[in-house]
């Protein structure tokens, strides 16, 4: 290697000449290549080309952007060339958290490289040297040269070089990042970032830093002493105790990260700045690779640009615009929609949105399709030839409105919808899904904003598109009640103003689009790429088949059920006027109040802010246990009345009357364990405990020919606690295959297991699973209706017995409030901040959250991985098996009768073996069940 070669003498560039350095942060790209597609294969030999294909579309894409107009004059990509460097001999234990290379990644390095080269792109890497390194030895030429510098990179440790004429650029949300940037995320400007890094550290690259010291309080320190070596020399004087000793005790290792974290601009280089002069790639050496690779929509549009096979570039979709805004165009004419179709190919990646005409994917038919493919540019394609349902729902012009009809849209988009190298990116994509899925389209691939931000950010904040639009792009967005009105004045989308849908549809793709390129490269960083693309990515096309599947319900069965709960409250409510001594609204709380603690005199009485007396489940309960039938009886008249509004009134109304089957809709991004929630109408949340709430689920039928089929984890979250806190007893019992709570019951009771009274086994299930959930002596008490005194000599038996429960929960506390969240055993991240607050109510409840929260969200991972696996395993097994509901550890199938016992074999068998990747020390059991209807089944 030459050490002059990128510093030979040169004349200072004059400002009219001066060149325009493209400096291209290679493993950046590589790495926010591969985690944007998902896992591609090249057809001929299944070569993994995901990376490839993504690096190709970013660096075209930055070739059209900023070469092919003249803006920039010289180029090349800089990468790292083995793991070590010169830091690795400075600190040993640099980079050593980082997570091997992922096995589908390490073969694309060199297809990488030659992807590169085939579009006529300098490559350098030196060895000993990080690529950042190189860019900021070339960073130092250019600026001696006075040329202009651009790095390709949003890494913050290249921010450090920001400043003069060198600014960075973000290819990911195409905007540029210049001395503001750097100082709004580093508090400081750039010539201070080294002083920042060095006491915050990185965990990502193990640089230690100072413990206890983050970025806004290493920026406040460096602000008021100026820089590290002065705030070192003066740390004596720092008023905060933790924050003085931190500084004095590991000032040696603030300076070693310095060493780290600082760049070095004097690295041995082969290349000089005047051998990275732009020149047009060869063509027919550049479409040979893309044809070997089968990059078909990449090489289609590089015969496009230089015109091969008489091919002819088409004219951009519109006009460049401001960051902040979104020209959007109403195509309503063939031509147009298939430019955006060939633009979509090109870039490979289009974010959709779709619209019915009143807003349920599954009942009402579509009336238009959003697209962006580039920020700042969206369309809406309108959609004429609606169904009698939509002229009943349109206050418009109907079939004689403006649009295409709507088989001729489908027809042009369906290739493009379909097509495997096309990323399609959306808000809650699932609706898309659901609502093409009627059109015959399988959607896919997907990326979901609404899912990145959850596995992100899960109990932070909600994940509504104008929530993390505003969060992450300072962007508002228009709300739908804002577009449709509210009350009596609200109109159907179908019957909104072409203008005004197409604003709204517009701006709602092109901010998925903008979010997409902010959150998807955060995966990483964030450890969360295992939880988005093995559970919560893979999990929208099945929720959408089972949404659109449904399920069928009798409305006669449901009819009859609030007829018995009708006379049933009346009957309660007759023997509750009688033990009040007056008539009175069973269903008002002031009222119900009054009669308990000032009629009667009870005491247990609390007031409100506003007054009343409090009458909740916990009051009532308390009073029941002390043999107040009044209070008992309106306990049973709510639990009747609930399900009679909530459940057999309402049912029937949701009844699809197209296909005689009830619709749930599965939210992903809503419970922060990572559990699904089910809403419109929420049939999670039927009672299973009681004999009422078993009515309900046998208006849950099966379709003729058909048996219902319901497979529930048995026990899994205290199987999952035996696993996470290491209880030899509890493992034992499980592999064994002993009753759990009769074993617990025998532990700490000292009672032998044959002949147990079954009040004591009771009183140990209660104790298994309030434990889960961080239950109180109280709440035992109240439970098992015992003495407080009692309760809490069985809570300290038990803790006492299995001391490594206390040890786990303890653990869960304290790692909660260090770092903000708890983790399930396939690393989702569930935040919970209220962890740190000074309420002691809340942060108690916070607490036992962290306790529970890795058992919860471990067994909602686990059933989704069941799920994500069971639509493949039964298609090869050529059963036809239908998935319809999910109920927290529970799955319920449609099965032809014939196909039963197979079915539930094979169910059996993948929700068992759906943790294997994790490796149990326990087992986990399925109990399956069927029969017609879902009370039967389970």
């Amino acid at each position: 290697m030459s050490p002059t070669a990128a510093q030979k003498p040169a004349k200072k560039s004059d400002p009219a000449n001066r060149r325009r350095v493209y400096l291209i942060d290679g493993s950046g790209y590589i790495f926010r290549a591969y985690h944007a597609l998902p896992p591609l294969t090249r057809k001929r030999d299944k070569l993994p080309v995901g990376a490839v294909v993504g690096f190709a579309n970013m660096l075209n894409k930055l070739l059209e952007d900023h070469f092919v107009t003249g803006e920039g004059t010289h180029i090349a990509v800089i990468f790292d060339k083995g793991a070590e460097s010169f830091r690795n001999d400075i600190y040993d234990q640099y980079k050593a958290n980082r997570a091997e290379t992922p096995e589908d990644l390490a073969p694309q390095f060199a297809y990488i490289r030659e992807a590169t080269r085939a579009f006529n792109v300098p490559v350098v890497e030196e060895a000993g040297f990080e690529a950042d390194d190189i860019i900021a030895t070339y960073v130092r030429v250019a600026r001696e040269h006075g040329d202009e510098v651009v790095i390709v990179s949003s890494d913050k440790d290249l921010m450090q070089l920001v400043g003069g004429h060198v600014t960075m650029f973000d290819p990911m949300k195409s905007r540029p990042i210049g001395p503001d940037e750097v100082q709004e995320k580093f508090g400081v400007g750039p010539d201070r970032v080294i002083d920042v890094q060095s006491l915050a550290g990185d965990s990502v690259d193990n640089v230690p830093g100072v413990p206890g010291i983050g970025i806004k309080t290493a920026a406040l320190l460096i602000n008021e002493y100026g820089d590290l070596d002065t705030l070192l020399a003066r740390a004596g004087e720092i008023k905060q105790n933790k924050r003085r000793e931190s500084l004095i005790e590991f000032a040696d290792q603030a300076r070693l990260s310095r060493d780290l974290v600082t760049l070095r601009e004097d690295c041995a280089v082969d290349h000089a700045l005047d051998d990275f002069t732009f020149k047009t790639p060869d063509v027919d050496a550049l479409l040979a690779f893309l044809d070997d690779m089968e990059f078909t929509a990449i090489a289609k549009r590089v015969r496009v640009k230089f015109g091969v096979d008489g091919e002819t570039a088409p004219p951009p979709p519109a006009a460049a615009v401001a960051p902040d805004k979104t020209v959007t165009t109403a195509l309503t004419d063939e031509a147009a929609l298939h430019q955006w179709i060939d633009h979509a190919r090109a870039r490979g990646r289009v974010a959709i949105v779709t619209h019915t005409a009143a807003g349920h994917p599954v009942r009402d038919p579509l009336v238009g399709i959003g697209l962006a493919v580039d920020p700042g540019t969206a369309a809406w394609v309108p959609m004429r030839n609606p169904t009698e349902r939509q002229r009943d729902l349109l206050d418009g012009p109907g079939e004689d409105g403006p649009g295409l009809p709507r088989d001729t849209v489908l027809a042009a988009l369906k290739p493009l919808l379909e097509d495997a190298a096309v990323l399609k990116i959306g808000q809650d994509v699932k609706r898309a899904a659901i609502a093409l899925g009627r059109y015959g389209i399988a959607l896919g691939p997907v990326d979901d904003t609404m899912i990145l931000s959850y596995d992100l950010e899960g109990g932070l904040h909600a994940h509504d598109l104008g929530r993390i639009a505003a969060e992450y792009l300072d962007r508002p967005v228009t709300e739908m009640k804002t577009l449709l009105g509210t009350g009596k004045a609200a109109v159907t989308f179908g019957a909104v103003a072409l203008d005004q849908a197409t604003a709204f549809a517009g701006e709602e793709a092109d901010t998925a689009l903008r979010l997409h390129g902010v959150l998807k490269p955060r995966l990483v960083p964030s450890r969360v790429v295992a939880v988005y693309e093995t559970l919560d990515r893979p999990i929208v096309p099945v929720l959408a088949a089972m949404e659109r599947a449904g399920i069928k319900a009798d409305p006669k069965t449901l009819h009859a059920m609030s007829k018995d709960f009708e006379g049933r409250l009346a009957d309660l409510e007759k023997q509750i006027h009688k033990l009040a001594g007056r008539d009175f609204n069973v269903g008002s709380p002031k009222q119900l109040g009054e009669i308990l603690f000032e009629d009667m005199g009870l005491e247990g009485g609390k007031k409100g802010k506003g007054g009343a007396w409090g009458t909740g489940a916990d009051v009532l309960e308390n009073l029941a246990g002390q043999g107040i039938d009044l209070a008992e009886r309106v306990l049973d008249w709510r639990q009747i009345s609930k399900l009679k509004n909530t459940y057999t009134d309402k049912l029937p109304g949701e009844i699809n009357p197209e296909t005689g089957r009830i619709h749930t809709t599965y939210d992903i991004a809503v419970a922060n364990t990572g559990r699904l929630s089910s809403n419109d109408p929420n049939l999670q949340n039927i009672p299973v405990r009681t004999e009422e709430g078993r009515k309900i689920r046998q208006a849950f039928v099966a379709d003729k020919g058909h048996v219902l089929l319901s497979a529930d984890y048995s026990q899994i979250e205290l199987r999952l606690l035996a696993h996470m806190a290491d209880i030899p007893q509890l493992d034992k019992a499980f592999k064994d295959g002993i009753d759990i709570h009769a074993m617990t019951a025998s532990e700490v009771f000292g009672v032998p297991v044959e002949g147990m009274n079954p009040s004591v086994r009771r009183r140990a299930k209660a104790i298994n699973f309030g434990i889960i959930y961080g239950i109180s002596a109280f709440g035992l008490a109240r439970q098992l209706k015992i003495p407080q005194g009692e309760a809490r000599d069985y809570i300290a038996a038990y803790f006492e017995r299995f001391p490594g429960i206390r040890g786990y929960m303890d653990q869960q506390k304290e790692l909660c409030r260090a770092q903000g969240y708890v983790t399930t055993l396939f690393g989702r991240r569930i935040h919970l901040p209220a962890i740190a607050e000074k309420n002691p109510v809340h942060r108690a409840f916070a607490e036992r959250q962290a306790i529970n929260a890795p058992l919860q969200g471990a067994a909602a991972d686990i059933i989704k991985r069941a799920m994500i696996v069971l639509p493949g395993a039964l298609a090869q097994a050529k059963l036809n098996a239908k998935m319809l509901l999910q109920v927290h550890d529970e799955l319920v199938f449609e099965v032809p009768e014939a196909q039963a016992d197979d079915t539930r074999a094979l169910v059996k068998n993948v929700m068992e073996h759906a943790a294997s990747a994790v490796h149990l020390t326990v087992p986990l059991v399925v109990e399956a069940g069927t029969g017609q209807n879902w009370d039967e089944a389970h």
